[in-house]
């Protein structure tokens, strides 16, 4: 009972914050800014990888809640996207590829800004927020979601180009693709478009405010191709870039499992490579060349991350909007002998998550996001590697302010899903929380099929409880948050018991289309579940036509235990000694989400 009683008042806090203007008692709601980044896999500072240089997101990190271990539902971009921005599952939106929209082929789903937009906020979508095309309605679902049609960077359709250049004096689709911004198409970068446009958004919101806004903005890279300024390679001498820890197809892996990065293949310089299908090890020499990419646009992105975070500040929103920062799915870096997404292994579906409340999170007494620039002379470089942001980082980030305040920011190894973004950015915003989406929801317009963060939030920070005392009509909406929330009980503070993703084949062997798997050609899913110890995943028979999975017929079994085995390299499945657990984690399997 006094756990919930403190659940309470911190939860009034935040109503409060959302609530009342101090000085004038006028009523307000926070801001959201809600920053995507595509392929993104938890290779940053704040994460532990010590050799990444990612200053300001590091920033952010200290000055939020830090989820370590969030997972998406399925690891690709548009069906990923779909499930977080409507807080439904791949198996309830029907989408496992790009080519549907869900208010066609599964329901007409809320989203996640629309419901924003719906209670009196501003949406804009910047960037590769929704993925572009049809399963998104060719307009990122305007006019649903978005009070303005999306703005896409014009540099974007050079994708595909034959932009890099190359050892020959020519240039070429490369996947590898250092360049200089001066002799790109338009002068310019895709990312740099993005970040610009939204911090002028933000310049033209502090004159009007008028409404609140909710910013969506999405990062391109670290996407493929890996093209950024060339000037981020300083980062990461190439003899310093760190290899994959486990390079080998691991010796017990069901094919059915395997992803032969089909995408990556489509490019010149591996091309020149001459690998075999699908097996075909990248060699070491050009697998560091990839994983030094990835890093430098990674850290790239950082900067762009900064850029838009001061500019939230200077304009003077930081104090009273709320950020989230994470990933649409992770990305394979020579682990398993495997590179890209189009898997059910953690390196895929774990990605970086985290929550940034002001006066909840982290005290607003001070300045909070200054940005730190990657590009320099590289005596500032070296400094910038050997500063605070890139020592070990401690369990528990402490920030005090000039007033003495203490406000502590924890990483949580507990587990959480996307889907759960959408329920809890509206209980923390203070609007209509989304109730849990009945077994059949097609016809149910606004559910969730996650479960609000808000509890795990308040147990990682500390409130400063005379903030509860100075604001304005205090009890009387403490009053209306207990009416409100009469509901909640002590249960609601548990954390997940599982976290769960999905991935379709189109056939037990690895073929062209395993990663990539057109609805019509999906005949297995392979259906996988993260608990705090182990990692299982049973593939199984799919009807495409039916969406209905067969549990009797499993083509392969996974199981790893992550006490002794973080890479997932040794499946243990087919072993005797472990039947029992097998069996245990299938029928909690079988059970799915609504039991975990």
């Amino acid at each position: 009972m006094k756990v919930f009683e403190k659940f309470l008042k911190f939860t009034t806090c935040i109503l409060c914050f959302v609530l009342i203007n101090g000085s004038t008692g006028e009523l307000q709601k926070p801001n959201i800014l809600f920053i995507v980044v595509d392929d993104l896999r938890p290779s940053l500072g704040c994460y532990g990888d010590d050799y990444m240089v990612t200053p300001n997101i590091d920033n952010l990190a200290k000055q939020s809640v830090l989820f370590e271990n969030a997972f998406v539902q399925q690891a690709l971009c548009g069906p990923s996207r779909v499930s977080f921005l409507t807080s439904r599952r791949p198996d309830t939106t029907r989408l496992y590829d790009f080519y549907s929209y869900w208010r066609v082929a599964a329901g007409n789903f809320t989203t996640l800004p629309q419901h924003f937009k719906e209670n009196g906020y501003h949406t804009m979508s910047i960037g590769k927020v929704f993925h572009p095309g049809k399963s998104s309605n060719h307009s990122d679902d305007y006019p649903y979601s978005w009070s303005v049609p999306a703005y896409h960077p014009s540099t974007q359709k050079y994708k595909m180009a034959k932009v890099c250049p190359g050892h020959d004096g020519k240039l070429h689709m490369n996947l590898v693709c250092p360049v200089e911004v001066n002799r790109m198409p338009e002068h310019t970068l895709p990312d740099l478009q993005s970040t610009e446009y939204a911090r002028e958004y933000l310049r033209n919101m502090s004159y009007k405010r008028e409404k609140p806004f909710f910013l969506a903005v999405g990062y391109h890279k670290p996407h493929i191709p890996l093209k950024f300024p060339k000037q981020y390679l300083d980062l990461y001498p190439l003899n310093k870039v760190p290899k994959a820890p486990d390079p080998t197809y691991p010796s017990k892996l069901p094919p059915v499992a395997w992803n032969p990065w089909t995408d990556i293949r489509e490019r010149e310089d591996v091309q020149q490579l001459n690998l075999s299908f699908p097996y075909g090890p990248v060699p070491e020499n050009f697998s560091q060349l990839i994983r030094q990419s990835y890093f430098a646009a990674t850290s790239y992105m950082d900067d762009q991350v900064g850029l838009l975070l001061s500019t939230l500040e200077s304009e003077g929103f930081a104090n009273n909007t709320i950020i989230v920062f994470v990933g649409d799915h992770g990305w394979s870096l020579g682990e398993h002998q495997e590179w890209s997404k189009y898997s059910n292994f953690e390196v895929s579906t774990r990605v970086p998550l985290m929550f940034y409340v002001p006066g909840i999170t982290a005290s607003t007494q001070h300045r909070l996001f200054p940005h730190i620039s990657l590009l320099g002379e590289q005596d500032q470089i070296t400094k910038l590697k050997n500063s605070v942001y890139y020592k070990k980082w401690n369990i528990v980030n402490t920030v005090i302010n000039n007033t003495g305040e203490i406000f502590k920011s924890k990483k949580t190894t507990a587990l959480a899903e996307l889907v759960d973004i959408f329920p809890t950015l509206a209980e923390l915003a203070g609007i209509k929380i989304p109730e849990r989406c009945p077994i059949h929801s097609a016809d149910v317009i606004l559910c969730t099929e996650g479960s609000s963060l808000v509890p795990l939030i308040y147990n990682l920070s500390t409130v400063d409880q005379s903030l509860l005392q100075s604001v304005h009509h205090y009890k009387t909406f403490a009053q209306k948050y207990r009416n409100v929330n009469s509901k909640i009980k002590g249960s609601a503070l548990l954390e997940k018991k599982a976290a769960f993703s999905q991935y379709p084949r189109p056939s037990d062997l690895p073929i062209e289309n395993s990663d990539k798997p057109k609805l019509r050609d999906i005949s297995i899913m392979g259906y996988s579940m993260r608990t705090n110890d182990y990692r299982y995943t049973e593939w199984v028979t799919f009807n495409h036509t039916t969406f209905e999975m067969d549990w009797s017929e499993a083509h392969a079994r996974e199981l790893y235990s992550h006490a002794f085995d973080s890479l997932e390299d040794s499946n243990l499945a087919g072993l005797k000694q472990y039947q029992s657990i097998v069996d245990k984690l299938s029928k909690q399997l079988h059970a799915g989400w609504r039991h975990a």
